[in-house]
């Protein structure tokens, strides 16, 4: 009889073993979906691995029960990646099953299309006059008053000239209007009771729409660029990969597209990865000119039958070219990879962290693309340390692209020290009068400006002024940071959510104040100091859907909004005409933070952001506001030294055993009870040393030592970059065996985080 190894969806390591019906024998090859029983009764879609004639004798053996595909839906460099995956990053193989394939592949129920919920106006409505009567119906009702008002400025339908509209009228989904307006669905449905509103359903498909390539539209290459593009194919000659380290606006992404249409005329395929879903709505406009329908996009914001179409138009005869994604497109089916471009490769992310596998996107696009006999291309302003010293030591190509297009001389960066600042008493709320100064010249200007404040929220703590109470999660170690729109305290961790209290529940003083500023409040200060400018606010509570991230992106673009504040995600290669002012409100919160990274994320954070000024036209301004001008990094930003900044941390690493001289794992250990986490922490600690010795450090409580209701330990080992890692993987799954073992810790969770971030 022949037998079949299964990957199931389960966070389990290793395959399982089941028999091959005779009537299946012909039809059953590797990567095609089975169903197969599993415990007593039921039933899971696996993954049929490895087909061979080894009986197992420590089971009693079940036969699979069904096929479910005439032909593989995963490739064998597919599951050559999840077996690399599980095996690096110590993750059970079912995990990384879970996290590659679509939901509706791996459920016995398939998928159906997804449609949206969009929302409109009434046709007794679409005119001037009904309008003024739909007002003066929710007169009474401000919320609805301010719901309706909300949707007619996004819509466009604020713009009715007698019958018609002056702006051609935008489609709006319903949780576009929810988040936009601030407002809860009973609002909304309210104002559809009152047929002012009406909603609709559509279906949501691939953003493709069948545009036709023009290769014609490729710009030709200015002299640097080209310098640039012809060193990088001479290191291809000899390297797998190579790292394109270029300024912030000299031009890299005209340098992609040249290298994918010659990978195109090759008859091959490119996959190009971005850390940010936001970034794909600029460069997915740029590709879709040139490469039309040759192009598709990928990433987690698609609903799941999206997903489930281009997987299985990836698998077809006439499969996308060019796969335009986030980090989950290494997952997908590609026959005839020989490119990868991994865009902002310093980005943090591109690494997973929860759940498992905690898996780096770039690390594994560059194995990807060896198991294809493919090049990589690292491309960045502010390159990772690792990948600068891998290409220094010349075990990546370096290609260093040091002019900005059409020769736009980099940001002029002003250092402003708040700290002085607040003890004079001349700070506006966050604002220094150097930067309150510029904005509104910008402004005046008709220019554009961007605010960075790498906090979401209102702010970041509310404290009791009278007897310094502040509220805690009550599953977190973390205090709650305040939303006012929402009017609500909000753990960023686990999502637990508190009513903002009118009296202090410990002493029942009244004065209860936010502490610091997150985007929120940075929005109300603008409202105030600069009621001219035209707002958007850029963060996670304002980009839930991916409609979102593109409607910012796109006001911002075309002018109807000249102010953005955002967290780290404005920071990451967005490209706009007209910003010539970039505020970077703190710079400090990132400088401060307890990781050995600190100020690594720090130098690339502020470059990143600095990079957004002054793109084209004219050079921009850079206001960096902090409260310690003369931390080295902050004059390296200034005089955009890579290399100084570089070369100073390479030596602090070295001395304390740091990447890129050493490697790390993290080793987590999670229980409900402080105590068993504590005991357990310290004996997982007293069997890793009695195999690796002084390598191992703690077990130490992390900054964040309790998340959903979970008391956490923290172990770090500190490896040489020449030890055998397939040991180390081995001495670390039996330790963890070892422990699972003893009923004490029968509930203990103890994961691997394999090169932490």
């Amino acid at each position: 009889m022949k037998y079949v190894d299964v990957i199931l969806p389960l966070p389990l390591y290793g395959c399982f073993t089941y028999g091959i019906p005779n009537e299946m024998l012909g039809k059953l090859k590797i990567g095609i979906r089975v169903i197969v029983p599993f415990g007593k009764s039921k039933t899971y879609i696996a993954i049929a691995a490895h087909i061979h004639d080894n009986k197992p004798t420590e089971y009693k053996i079940k036969n699979i029960i069904r096929i479910i595909d005439e032909s593989p839906v995963l490739l064998d460099n597919q599951l050559k990646l999840w077996e690399w995956l599980a095996d690096y990053y110590i993750s059970p193989i079912g995990d990384v099953y879970k996290a590659a394939l679509p939901t509706g592949m791996k459920t016995q129920d398939g998928y159906k299309p997804k449609t949206e919920t969009y929302i409109t106006l009434t046709k007794q409505f679409r005119n001037e006059r009904s309008l003024h009567d739909a007002f003066n119906i929710l007169a009474r009702a401000t919320q609805q008053q301010k719901a309706l008002v909300t949707f007619l400025e996004m819509s466009h339908w604020d713009s009715l000239d007698g019958d018609e509209c002056r702006e051609s009228t935008v489609e709006i989904t319903k949780e576009e209007l929810i988040n936009e307006s601030h407002c809860t669905t009973a609002i909304i449905n309210n104002i559809i009771t009152r047929n002012i509103l009406v909603t609709y359903e559509k279906e949501v498909g691939r953003l493709n729409k069948g545009i036709e390539p023009h290769l014609d539209k490729i710009k030709k290459l200015n002299t640097y660029q080209q310098e640039a593009y012809n060193s990088i194919l001479f290191n291809f000659l000899k390297k797998d990969v190579c790292l394109l380290h270029g300024v912030t606006s000299s031009g890299k992404t005209e340098i992609y597209i040249h290298l994918i249409e010659q990978e195109l005329q090759k008859k091959k395929q490119v996959l190009y990865l971005l850390p940010e879903i936001a970034l794909t709505v600029q460069i997915m406009e740029r590709l879709q000119r040139v490469f039309g329908n040759r192009l598709g996009i990928y990433h987690s914001k698609y609903s799941d039958a999206e997903r489930v179409e281009i997987w299985k138009k990836q698998l077809s005869d006439n499969p996308y070219d060019v796969i335009l994604g986030a980090r989950s497109a290494i997952f997908l089916p590609i026959k005839n990879l020989g490119m990868v471009i991994i865009d902002e490769e310093h980005e943090t992310s591109f690494k997973q962290q929860d759940p498992a596998p905690r898996y780096n996107a770039r690390n594994a696009a560059i194995v990807l693309a060896k198991m294809y006999g493919a090049k990589t291309l690292l491309g960045t302003a502010t390159p990772s340390l690792e990948s600068y010293y891998n290409a220094i030591k010349g075990k990546y190509g370096l290609v260093e692209l040091n002019t900005r297009y059409k020769d736009i001389a980099l940001p002029e960066i002003d250092v402003v020290d708040i700290k002085d600042l607040q003890h004079r008493k001349m700070m506006t709320g966050p604002f220094s009068p150097k930067l309150i100064f510029n904005i509104k010249r910008a402004l005046n200007n008709d220019e554009q400006v961007i605010l960075f404040q790498n906090r979401r929220g209102f702010a970041p703590m509310v404290e009791c002024k009278e007897c310094g109470w502040v509220p805690h999660c009550t599953n977190c170690d973390v205090s709650l940071t305040m939303h006012k729109t929402t009017n609500q305290l909000t753990c960023h961790y686990c999502g637990y959510t508190y009513q903002i209290p009118t009296v202090c529940p410990n002493c029942g003083g009244t004065e209860l104040r936010g502490r610091g500023y997150g985007t929120e409040k940075i929005e109300d200060y603008v409202k105030e100091v600069f009621p001219e400018a035209r707002l958007a606010r850029m963060d996670l509570d304002t980009t839930r859907t991916r409609s979102a991230y593109e409607r910012i992106i796109s006001d911002f673009s075309m002018g109807r909004t000249n102010l953005l504040i955002g967290t780290q995600m404005i920071s990451k290669g967005l490209d706009f005409d007209k910003v010539s002012v970039v505020g970077i409100l703190n710079a400090d919160s990132m400088l401060n933070y307890p990781d050995f990274r600190a100020y690594e994320h720090s130098f690339m954070m502020m470059a990143q952001v600095s990079g957004r000024a002054g793109r084209k036209g004219k050079r921009g301004l850079v206001i960096l506001q902090t409260k310690s001008p003369d931390t080295p990094v902050i004059s390296q930003v200034v005089s955009n030294n890579y290399k100084d900044f570089f070369y100073g941390q390479l030596e602090e690493r070295k001395t304390f055993h740091y990447p890129p001289y050493y490697r790390l794992i993290y080793v987590y250990l999670k229980h409900r009870n402080d105590n068993v986490a504590e005991t357990a922490g310290i004996e997982m600690a007293s069997r890793l040393r009695q195999m690796f010795g002084s390598r191992v450090l703690g077990p130490d409580r992390p900054a964040v030592a309790k998340v959903k209701a979970m008391n956490i330990r923290k172990i770090v080992l500190k490896l040489e970059l020449q030890i055998n890692i397939k040991k180390v993987r081995e001495c670390l799954h039996f330790a963890q065996l070892q422990m699972m073992e003893d009923s004490r810790y029968s509930s203990l969770q103890i994961y691997f985080d394999v090169d932490p971030l």
